[in-house]
């Protein structure tokens, strides 16, 4: 045994986290449910390309207009 060895340190938060688990095991799969529905899309390849070449070019100064 080492004399020096302090208690592993666990912050606030992290213990927080874990006792929220604990209490609500099925958190986990209802968190990827959720991100399911809002950003693991199916992407249309040939929409996307069309919406690349419609893009116009950015100026460089965009407060200018034209006169």
């Amino acid at each position: 045994m080492n004399i020096f060895r302090r208690p592993d340190y666990k912050s606030d938060a992290t213990q927080f986290l874990e006792q929220l688990q604990q209490a609500k095991p099925t958190l986990a799969g209802e968190q990827r449910t959720g991100r399911a529905l809002l950003w693991n899309k199916l992407v249309d390849r040939d929409v996307w390309k069309g919406f690349r070449k419609a893009r116009i070019a950015q100026k460089p100064y965009v407060y200018q207009t034209d006169k």
